[in-house]
């Protein structure tokens, strides 16, 4: 079965990137949610002055990868305790956000994020938000499989390529196959 998920955890390059490794995972899409201007560009985005964080949308069939396993790669491929920042990228465009789409993702969001609070995993307190999709807008095509587009950009080597590498090693048994 088929579902949709909307997710920030710092730069949407990184997060697609990231899921892109991920078995069920069958669509990726980049993109603005949660802000207050309609078709925001990525320059207007980038300003912080949108309300809007760079996200990625997620289609993934249920069958292959539970919600449960999607979110426990975000809350490792990202630090869920910093608030509107991801190592050098700082700005609310960047905060950690789980937008649902239903409310029954609005319990499973919240019942993962609790019990990695209760687990001490993180030494500081989880600032992930959760609240439900809204004001969703695509990003421009040039952002549309970026690392793979880029994969020698020093973007990609410093930041992107080391939270895939991570994915993999933590992940190794939910992989795309080649």
């Amino acid at each position: 079965m088929k579902e949709k998920i909307t997710l920030g955890a710092g730069c949407f390059w990184c997060v697609e990137a990231v899921f892109d490794q991920i078995k069920g995972v069958e669509s990726i899409l980049p993109a603005y949610a949660g802000g207050k201007v309609s078709n925001p560009t990525y320059k207007e985005v980038c300003s912080g002055l949108t309300g809007h964080a760079e996200v990625v949308q997620l289609e993934y069939d249920s069958k292959v990868v539970g919600l449960e396993e999607i979110l426990s790669v975000f809350f490792q491929s990202h630090d869920p305790t910093t608030l509107n920042r991801q190592g050098g990228d700082v700005g609310t465009q960047y905060r950690s956000a789980i937008f649902y789409h239903n409310d029954r993702q609005k319990e499973i969001a919240e019942k993962v994020k609790a019990t990695l609070e209760d687990s001490a995993i993180f030494d500081k307190p989880i600032v992930t938000e959760i609240t439900a999709i809204n004001n969703f807008y695509p990003a421009e095509k040039e952002h549309l499989e970026y690392y793979k587009n880029n994969p020698e950009a020093a973007y990609c080597q410093m930041v992107i390529r080391p939270k895939v590498e991570r994915v993999k090693k933590l992940f190794a048994t939910q992989l795309n196959e080649g």
